[in-house]
């Protein structure tokens, strides 16, 4: 019997070493490591003056990586020719940068990686490390502080860059465009305020850039932009530069036209085109006629014909005021397009909104007679029709009744388009929904310079409501989805009952824009009351 035990007891012994033998090379669980990686030593070290070296290699005290370095680093101010900054993609105890531009003489330069150095294991990031050097005898450590937002959207962008540029004979508003500031720094991802450090006293120019090619220049169809009206001076301990961010209206360029289908040539365009005028210049017939639509989503304008012309090309004279150009089109035998026509709403319709009908060919006529409204008892609804030449939209107005069904036929022939097709027959059904159903906010206006435009967003930005306000009273939205809304008022400063953005070169700032602090929520079956105070 003790013999037994004594092999049971050997036995277990045996099989505890086993199992630790096992899981030695195991995990234990541990803290996780939160601790970022640290700087052991910098060669030559950070701020260093009389500059003179290629290369800066900076140690650490464990293997770091490199991330997102062509959104974190700025170099200040820029170069020409880029560094280049090793290893990227693999770990190493050290950052090698490498110099392959002329630094300029008694010049402070300023490497801020952002938050792009972080540790091998955890990516715990070494956050906003700068290394700084001089060419001269001393680092310049005076700085300029402010703060971006955009001028009409709720959310600020990220990595939106500010330069100063420095104001002497040879400034002129147009280096924007062409070279690289004398200063940059970046708003990264964390805040919208900026802060440009290492600057020498002397007078800028303060921009910022958008900038989605990050070359440090202004292309003005892609790139948002916002300025400081009049030049700085630095020092200048108490300033707080205040931006605001805005995309420009492109300048008008006329694109080289192409026929797309049978007797539709579209022509494309950058900036404001609506004065444009398209005139054929090639000889047509007497009975030749020609309409205009704008293409809904894009900056092109369809150009319409007919008869069909037996031709190898066409010559059009495009003009926009002081701008005329002039296009050759090659006409080919091309199949006409299907007249669509497209409702809208296609299900439920508010009791304050029409019904609209829409065609990718130009309208041309439409039979009144051809076209009946019926609500869920069969009863005929009257209606009143307006024609939109600019949006190729037929608009119905009629009256509805909360949980009503509406049933709209089109006879054939009720609606002609430009080549003389006509429609079969068409139905649509639309229901209206209980008034409880729906949001109703009101807003109270104070500290309001009229007149105001006055909208309700989503998160998007997109427009869902909009009220222009010429005078104090209350502004009622109602029938609005169940839904959270951003609130905004735009101070129509030229009355002309849009928002207007900015003009860099002309030194026109965007519009005024004030959103209410919180959001509002708009929920089924309630009146929400909203006070809105518009600061400046």
């Amino acid at each position: 019997m003790q013999t037994r035990l004594y092999n049971f007891l050997f036995i277990a012994v045996i099989g505890l070493i086993i199992v630790s033998c096992a899981n030695r090379g195991s995990p234990s669980g541990g803290e996780m490591d939160i601790t970022p990686p640290k700087i052991v030593k910098s060669i030559p070290e950070n701020f260093s003056t009389n500059f003179k070296s290629k290369e800066i290699k900076i140690y650490f005290n464990e293997y770091i990586k490199i991330k997102n370095l062509s959104k974190q680093l700025i170099v200040s101010p820029p170069m020409e020719n880029a560094p280049e900054i090793t290893p990227l993609g693999t770990a190493s105890k050290y950052i090698t940068i490498k110099i392959h531009d002329t630094l300029k003489p008694n010049t402070t330069y300023a490497f801020n990686f952002g938050n792009s150095i972080v540790d091998n294991n955890e990516e715990n990031p070494f956050t906003y490390y700068r290394y700084v050097l001089s060419t001269g005898d001393y680092i310049d450590s005076l700085t300029v502080k402010g703060s971006i937002k955009n001028a009409l959207d709720f959310e600020s962008d990220t990595y939106v860059s500010v330069a100063l540029y420095e104001y002497n004979d040879t400034y002129s508003d147009s280096l924007i465009y062409k070279r690289t500031p004398d200063y940059v720094t970046n708003t990264l991802d964390s805040t919208t305020n900026f802060t440009i450090e290492n600057v020498k006293a002397g007078t800028y120019m303060l921009r910022a850039l958008k900038d989605k090619n990050s070359d440090n220049k202004f292309q003005q169809k892609t790139d948002k932009i916002a300025f400081y009206e009049t030049p700085i001076t630095v020092p200048n301990d108490s300033a707080f530069y205040k931006l605001n961010l805005f995309s420009e209206v492109s300048h008008y360029k006329a694109s080289k036209p192409k026929l797309v289908s049978g007797e539709k040539i579209a022509f494309g365009f950058d900036g404001d085109y609506k004065h444009a005028n398209i005139t054929l210049l090639s000889q047509a017939p007497n009975s030749f006629k020609a309409r205009t639509m704008k293409e809904e989503g894009k900056d092109t304008i369809n150009y319409f014909y007919s008869p069909k012309l037996e031709v190898d090309s066409l010559i059009f004279k495009v003009a926009n005021k002081m701008v005329v150009d002039t296009f050759t089109v090659r006409i080919k035998d091309n199949k006409r397009d299907s007249l669509v026509v497209t409702p809208f709403p296609k299900n439920a319709i508010k009791p304050n909104e029409d019904f609209t009908l829409s065609a990718n060919i130009p309208f041309s006529r439409f039979d009144e007679q051809k076209m009946t409204i019926r609500d869920k008892d069969s009863v005929v609804v009257p209606y009143k029709v307006a024609y939109d030449s600019l949006q190729n939209t037929y608009r119905f107005n009629f009256d509805k009744t909360e949980e009503n069904k509406y049933t709209i036929e089109l006879l054939p022939e009720a609606i002609t388009d430009f080549f003389e097709n006509k429609n079969d027959t068409i139905k649509y059904s639309l229901r209206t929904l209980a008034a409880n159903k729906y949001a109703n906010i009101r807003v109270n206006l104070s500290n309001a310079v009229y007149p105001i435009i006055l909208q309700l967003t989503n998160n998007k930005g997109e427009v869902k409501a909009e009220a222009y306000v010429t005078e104090p009273k209350p502004v009622d939205f109602e029938f609005l989805e169940a839904n959270t809304y951003y609130l905004r008022a735009i101070f129509d400063t030229n009355k002309n009952g849009k928002y207007d953005t900015g003009n860099y070169l002309k030194g026109i700032q965007p519009e005024r824009v004030s959103y209410a602090d919180k959001v509002v929520e708009g929920r089924s079956g309630w009146d929400e009351i909203v006070n809105f105070t518009l600061l400046d």
